[in-house]
């Protein structure tokens, strides 16, 4: 497992961290970097939740990807980020908390295995030791001094009060040598015991951490939320904190979300399989064959696809059983077992049974090279009790079957978690195995079903808004109860019926009441919410005689069938939106144009002249400040002197972590070696550094010693200049392909390259909420719609659905930014231009219909998106009259209309 090609939205998110980071010196503090950040990726500018009990100033931020989406392999990735752009080190202390030890010793495998991906990330930060608590405890000053030190722990091992883990504060003599030559302000910063004259400053891995700063990772931090934790971290003066987490807590103490993923980004990009499709049947053992049954259909499915040459693929089926309990029957997993082998002919080896009695999990770990997922391995239902061992993965858990209602919300989260995981990260060709399964011994459907999309909303990390459409019924009957999962969408007709006597309703349970209304005086019943079976048999009970009882039957019927009216969208209706995209000849092929560096440009920095800008002489000068003492400042409150957060760390970290003092060439070298840039020859980009760095040597007070120690914001200085030139040479290969005499010979509009919005692939950052006025959209391709930047934009999308109201569109989509799955673009030389909207119009015979993008531009905008222009009208001018495009401005809809018509 040495290859590992990140996912757009994975991509994204590290792009957003390393835009915070930069951020945080480029402005007065993280706080501010964190709202300027959230504004400039997401269009609306978010308050920093400082941390009590930490400076206010801290980097405090959290990555909320849902189950499935790779935290881990994120945060091994970060790390070469946190040292290049927020701390700027070559080497740093790295704490990464997990919340339990079995995914404490998982996580150790995987970051010393030099050929898993997690390593390989790891390994982007340079020299590296990775080592569990034990181990740090007789960490040498020498590994903390010459590599990148990931320590990999449990939150409670920092607790003091746990007598277990005091050792992290005791005094140790192997930990002695950190402590010598240390200055008086260093010694005041540490630990202590004792009062008074008994007071000492204890050579313990405590005190260790607090002089390096250590950059703190919390894994699932939702586990790691209490004030004691807090507490705890506060006591290790960490340089910053990343939380990654599915479900960050939002209210009592706020994480700081820089990046968003949504569960609807992991679909579209093959990491988790979705819908989950639901089915609830009473008899418990119905349930378990109906669940025997969709594995076998799986199954078969699976192996045809392996005969074409699709990866080995064994669906699991994962059983909830009931824990045992003293005197009453319960289906506990011996039950369950008997079940499958008896009457359903399973042999036994194809069953394991994972309690906290039984050990199967770790016998087939050991049984089996690949676990579980080894193709000798038999195992095809696995039986649990409340919850598996932690960290253990199950690439092939298609199905989960609750033996009761999903009662356990550990139990069924975690399962829900195995169940969604995509074998292979890769889409299957048959469409039900990309999807999951759940089959509960339930009477409710509706009820069962709004306890799922909790689980997946609480446990997760999905957002509510979303998860209606991702759990849908294996049963059209069942389907028609699902009133949540249409919400917004679906219309329910009151049945009234006339009776001729009245029911008592005080003896029926409210649940059921509360469904229906009496009319004293017209003698009627009506039922306002659709009643299930269950529920008509209670209702009925509340009249005497057979004909009253035989109409509410009828009325019941009509209520779960005929009266409700269901809205479907475009995209539920089966119908397809494909745009087609730019294309450019490549050596006389045509390639999807989604990246200015294929075209041909000359880029060589040796026609540039090498040498700092007045700018960046100016900002070494401002950084030099920092460096030497640090940088104060006036509290407004209380009118003491404070040091700001960066600067006071940058001089923490130069004293623990000195900078190497290279000469002239070995310098140049390293910022070579530092500068990723693979479109330059390795000489080319030599060169040019060196002159860079000999002409900033000729300036006065510039010294090699002082090079050194700046040898990241020198670093940083090359790379911004380097990046700029880039675009100048491509900006003007870009003008020349696109827009020049021979354009039309290189560039084509053609349905070879098409972007389709995928059925449940559409994920907003943020839903439209009504900010800006209520409107009943009708003709959108999703339920859901992203918001807009504008009350102008909102009123053009209020146009469009109006249009197709009158026939004049077929349907619209509001296009999304930077979303895998729902974002259609175009390419621009310095970056991609989304059109707000996408309308696909009535088709001309057998013709189908023609694409028009909409962009609306308020009338101060209207200049700066000259580009966005110039690329629309291009890509409809290469179309062939299939694709249309318009630029409205200063609510000018005449000129909509015109392109309606």
């Amino acid at each position: 497992m040495t290859t590992f090609a990140p996912k757009t939205y994975q991509s994204q998110v590290l792009d957003s961290l390393e835009t915070y980071f930069r951020a945080c010196h480029e402005l007065p503090s993280p706080a501010l970097a964190y709202t300027a950040t959230t504004e400039r990726l997401w269009g609306r500018a978010l308050a920093y939740n400082p941390l009590a009990g930490f400076p206010l100033d801290m980097p405090y931020l959290c990555l909320r990807v849902p189950t499935g989406g790779g935290k881990t392999w994120l945060a091994a990735k970060s790390v070469a980020l946190v040292n290049t752009h927020l701390l700027r080190c070559e080497h740093s202390v790295i704490l990464w908390l997990v919340p339990s030890k079995p995914i404490r010793e998982q996580t150790l495998r995987a970051l010393k295995d030099r050929l898993h991906p997690y390593h390989t990330a790891l390994r982007e930060a340079g020299p590296l030791t990775v080592m569990d608590l034990d181990e740090a405890k007789a960490v040498t000053r020498a590994t903390l001094d010459t590599s990148t030190t990931i320590i990999v722990a449990t939150r409670q091992a920092f607790q003091v009060e746990e007598e277990e883990c005091r050792k992290v504060y005791q005094s140790s003599g192997t930990l002695m040598h950190h402590f010598d030559n240390l200055s008086p302000a260093q010694r005041d910063a540490l630990l202590t015991e004792g009062e008074g004259p008994d007071q000492t400053r204890p050579c313990s891995l405590a005190n260790v951490l607090r002089r390096r700063r250590p950059f703190v990772i919390v894994d699932e931090a939702h586990n790691s939320r209490t004030e004691l934790a807090f507490n705890m971290l506060a006591r290790l003066r960490p340089s910053g904190i990343l939380e990654l987490t599915a479900t960050p807590d939002l209210e009592r103490t706020p994480s700081n979300v820089l990046h968003s993923v949504s569960a609807a980004e992991l679909k579209a990009e093959e990491m988790i399989k979705l819908p989950v499709v639901l089915e609830t049947e009473p008899n418990w053992q119905q349930c378990l064959a109906d669940a025997i049954g969709r594995r076998e259909a799986l199954h078969q499915l699976a192996e045809d696809e392996r005969h074409t040459g699709a990866p080995y693929l064994r669906p699991i089926v994962l059983i909830q059983s009931e824990p045992r309990r003293a005197g009453v029957e319960t289906l506990d997993f011996e039950r369950v077992r008997k079940e499958l082998i008896t009457n359903h002919g399973i042999p036994a080896d194809q069953i394991l049974v994972a309690t906290g009695e039984e050990k199967g999990l770790e016998q087939i770990d050991s049984d089996y090279k690949l676990g579980i997922a080894d193709p000798a391995c038999p195992v095809k239902f696995v039986i649990t009790q409340r919850a598996l061992a932690e960290g253990w993965d199950c690439p092939f858990a298609y199905i989960l079957v609750s033996m009761a209602s999903l009662h356990s919300a550990t139990a069924v989260e975690q399962l829900l978690g195995r169940v969604l995981r995509q074998p292979n990260a890769s889409r299957r060709a048959a469409r039900e195995l990309n999807q999951s399964y759940a089959f509960v011994v339930s009477r409710n459907f509706a009820e069962t079903a709004g306890a799922l999309r909790d689980r997946l909303v609480a446990g997760a990390g999905f957002e509510r808004r979303e998860v209606g459409e991702f759990v849908t019924a294996a049963k059209d009957e069942q389907a028609r109860l699902d009133l949540e999962g249409h919400a917004g969408r679906v219309f329910v007709h009151p049945v009234a019926i006339t009776l001729s006597e009245k029911p008592n309703l005080k003896e029926v349970p409210k649940p059921v009441r509360d469904k229906v209304v009496w009319d004293g005086k017209l003698n009627t019943l009506t039922i306002t919410t659709p009643l299930t079976e269950e529920e008509t048999e209670v209702l009925k009970a509340a009249v005497t005689t057979p004909t009253a009882a035989a109409a509410i039957v009828a009325a019941a019927e009509v209520s779960r069938t005929t009266a409700i009216e269901f809205f479907q969208t475009p995209a539920e209706l089966g119908e397809r939106l494909r745009i087609p995209q730019l294309a450019l000849r490549v050596q006389g092929e045509l390639k999807l144009f989604d990246d200015p560096e294929v075209l041909e440009y000359p880029w060589d920095l040796s026609h540039y002249v090498a040498a700092p800008t007045a700018a960046d002489i100016a900002a070494l000068g401002a950084g030099l400040k920092v460096s030497e003492g640090g940088e104060i400042d006036i509290d407004d409150g209380s009118g003491k002197v404070v040091s700001r957060f960066l600067p006071a760390l940058q001089r923490d970290l130069g004293l623990v972590y000195p900078p190497e003092q290279r000469d002239a060439v070995r310098l140049a070298t390293w910022l070579c070696a530092n500068l990723p840039e693979p479109s330059l020859t390795h000489a080319g980009k030599q060169a040019f550094v060196a002159a860079w760095l000999a002409e900033l040597l000729r300036r006065d007070g510039f010294t090699l010693a002082r090079a050194n120690l700046q040898q990241f914001m020198i670093r940083n200085l090359l790379e911004a200049r380097i990046r700029d030139l880039r675009r100048q040479a491509v900006g003007k290969a870009f003008q020349l392909t696109l827009f020049g005499d021979e354009a039309a010979s290189r560039m084509a509009v053609t349905d070879e390259y098409a972007f389709e919005f995928q059925a449940q692939a559409y994920a907003p950052s943020r839903d439209y909420d009504g900010r800006f006025g209520c409107f009943e959209f009708r003709h959108h391709f999703y339920g859901r719609i992203g918001d807009f930047d504008s009350k102008e934009e909102f009123e053009c999308a209020c146009r469009l659905d109006i249009a197709a109201a009158q026939g004049r569109i077929q349907f619209w989509v509001r296009n999304l930014v930077r979303r895998e799955g729902s974002s259609f673009f175009l390419q621009k030389a310095d970056g991609r231009f989304y059109p707000d909207f996408l309308c696909r119009l009535p088709p001309s015979g057998e013709l189908p219909g023609t694409i028009l993008a909409v962009e609306y531009k308020g009338a101060d905008r209207w200049q700066a998106a000259a580009d966005d222009r110039l690329i629309g009208g291009l890509w409809a001018g290469l179309s062939d009259g299939r694709c249309r495009f318009v630029m409205v401005t200063d609510k000018h809809w005449d000129e909509l209309d015109e392109w309606l018509k």
